[in-house]
């Protein structure tokens, strides 16, 4: 029998010559996907109690405490989108220190930092949500827990598209909650706008700029998150044109709710009584709408349930990176071909935030969260400065930005984490 010419095997059947590689993570999420994952992981419970910290610190100015907040955070936010669009992949902090530093045990431990901050934060909401469930279904907490973790980590292992697309829902659902808040605010009258005037201190008060620049300090830890968009960059279709607009118009979009939501509630309820209450957002809904708490609860229990799946689709993906770059066991790194996503991955954070939940009290974990992002912020800034500094010129296919912004996203993120730790 005469043999096929070697030249002629390429053009076998396709089917043959594909079936021994592995599934890869699959390319299928548009803008939208993008910027509704961005916006439930970054708006979260949180906005629901700092309402009255920020009035007790800042008054009628706490509103511009966090827009400032949110630029802030910007810089850092130009930092992601250079680096994303350089390197779109799963673990993308790890993939961008080791580009900039060439130390495997730096962008592994870097990484690792990444899951251990989403893991606590993922256990932390898991035990928030438990309690607002708990009231309206009385089990054992640690029923609840382990019902919700395991149900929400059954979704988080759906295909990428379907797992987002309903976090995309329940998080409509949450920022539905804050815009009702909105509107109710808007049919209160003219005071919104007459009072304006007062959101801005004087020149010479320098007692007020002082409690903003501390209320500040406390706002940038509701806008950490939009981050998380970085490590689904290798599932976008179109990774260098759609991650830099979904960063900022996640940052654009949580600070303009941020600002009108909490501006609403020191117009409806004076600064003082929102400082002493225990559920400050509750009370501006309840005094605007007239409405039973138990709405609220409800609409708590969606923005809880969201942050779990969240976390756990962004832990699932920087297992699978980490893996892929050699710092993890190969096994993190296998996709199911039926679904597209890393299974076994996203199985290891789900069972991770599960025992943790359970196990571990999280009394104080939950500031290490802030803490270790602040450290991830500041090293993802020198990494872009140091491949900037030793190339003559960027790439012409990436979002560039200047060198001064993580200049700034350097200094600002390693001032508040000093500021942080030494209070």
């Amino acid at each position: 029998m005469t043999k096929m010419p070697a030249r002629r095997r390429p053009f076998g059947n396709k089917k043959e010559m594909t079936s021994q590689d592995p599934p890869k993570l699959i390319r299928s999420l548009t803008l939208p996907h993008a910027i509704l994952y961005g916006l439930g992981v970054t708006i979260g419970a949180g906005i629901y109690v700092l309402v009255g910290v920020a009035a007790a610190r800042s008054g009628m100015h706490a509103p511009l405490a966090f827009l400032i907040a949110a630029v802030v955070m910007g810089m850092t936010a130009g930092t992601f989108a250079e680096l994303g669009t350089r390197l779109p992949v799963a673990a993308s902090e790890a993939a961008y220190v080791q580009a900039a530093f060439h130390r495997k045990w730096l962008s592994g431990a870097t990484g690792l930092l990444v899951v251990a901050a989403a893991t606590i934060s993922g256990a932390t909401i898991s035990v928030g949500s438990a309690s607002y469930i708990g009231v309206f279904l009385p089990l054992p907490a640690a029923w609840i827990i382990a019902g919700v973790v395991l149900a929400m980590g059954a979704i988080a292992c759906l295909s990428a598209v379907q797992s987002i697309s309903f976090a995309g829902v329940m998080t409509v659902v949450e920022i539905g909650g804050l815009i009702l808040i909105v509107a109710a605010g808007a049919f209160e009258g003219s005071s919104l706008v007459s009072r304006l005037p007062e959101l801005w201190p004087s020149p010479g008060d320098l007692g007020a700029w002082t409690g903003v620049a501390q209320t500040s300090l406390l706002a940038v830890f509701a806008f950490i998150g939009f981050e998380h968009l970085v490590n689904i960059s290798e599932e976008m279709k179109h990774p260098l044109r759609t991650l830099p607009w979904a960063l900022f118009i996640t940052l654009g979009v949580t600070a303009l709710l941020y600002a009108a939501v909490v501006w609403i509630a020191v117009v409806a309820v004076p600064p003082a009584e929102l400082a002493r209450s225990p559920a400050p957002l509750a009370l501006v809904f309840q005094r605007l709408t007239g409405l039973p708490l138990s709405i609220l609860g409800v609409i708590a229990i969606v923005a809880t349930v969201n942050g779990i799946i969240v976390h756990m689709i962004m832990i699932g993906r920087v297992l699978y990176g980490l893996a892929h770059q050699g710092s993890l066991p190969a096994l993190l790194g296998k996709v199911n071909a039926g679904s597209g996503t890393p299974m076994v991955a996203t199985l290891f954070g789900v069972g991770a935030i599960l025992v943790l939940a359970l196990a571990v009290p999280l009394t104080g974990l939950a500031e290490w969260t802030s803490r270790l992002t602040l450290g991830i912020f500041a090293l993802v800034n020198l990494a872009l400065l140091r491949i900037k500094a030793r190339e003559l010129s960027p790439p012409s296919s990436v979002f560039v930005v200047p060198m001064w912004v993580p200049v700034a996203g350097l200094l600002t993120a390693s001032s508040l984490l000093l500021i942080d730790l030494f209070r």
